[in-house]
């Protein structure tokens, strides 16, 4: 897990972060392209989109079942730390609006602990052929709050809240909304919505560049 420094010296240290993580998109030009690795990204950073649409395309460019994936966004919208995934998911359906990309939890349709299991089944059942990328919100230390981690494993929903639920996806994109370890649900509530909009932007914008990139889209 790549580990952003802690942001205790204001901009300075922002700045640190920014500079290894761009140090980390010149690793996209020299290793094999069929290679996805951990990608973490703070929300403030230019080059965050960039970095997750090359992470995103590779997997995709190099998925055996070349299909558009199945995308599951988990959480609601009934707790602010916890909405990132129906908010990343109701702007991917607007942008995916008449293409063949499912899409599954929005702001109207939340995917959550109560209904994972049968929406689970549903997408057994009728998208057999396709690969999944899950979304979803945590908790994580402090100096890793405010950044999107992406990495080539499925993803444990519910585990920042000590919920056992189904490992999802194929590629996985958390985002650490706020810190964890003490009183998780009350964290979640308590979470500013301008950090999860500015990541549920992020992520949606590149999952759909890296569908345009990969010609994915009906018509492309």
């Amino acid at each position: 897990m790549i580990l952003c420094l802690p942001i205790l010296l204001g901009k300075y240290s922002l700045e640190v972060n920014r500079v290894i993580i761009r140090s980390k998109l010149l690793d996209i030009v020299s290793r094999p392209k069929s290679e996805v690795q951990e990608t973490r990204v703070h929300i403030d950073d230019p080059s965050a989109v960039f970095a997750l649409t090359n992470e995103l395309t590779c997997f995709l460019t190099n998925d055996i079942k070349k299909s558009p994936p199945v995308i599951l966004c988990i959480g609601t919208d009934r707790s602010t730390g916890d909405s990132l995934g129906p908010l990343t998911g109701w702007r991917l359906h607007k942008l995916l609006y008449s293409k063949n990309v499912s899409v599954f939890g929005t702001i109207d349709q939340p995917v959550h602990a109560q209904n994972i299991h049968s929406v689970l089944s549903h997408i057994r059942e009728t998208n057999t052929d396709r690969s999944m990328i899950a979304v979803d919100a945590c908790l994580g230390q402090f100096p890793n709050v405010e950044t999107i981690l992406l990495e080539h494993k499925p993803l444990r929903p519910g585990s920042g809240v000590k919920k056992i639920l189904p490992e999802v996806g194929d590629i996985s994109i958390s985002g650490i909304v706020n810190t964890g370890g003490f009183m998780e649900i009350q964290v979640l509530q308590n979470t500013r919505l301008s950090i999860v909009m500015k990541m549920s932007h992020i992520i949606a914008n590149s999952i759909f560049l890296a569908l345009q990139k990969t010609g994915m889209l009906n018509g492309d």
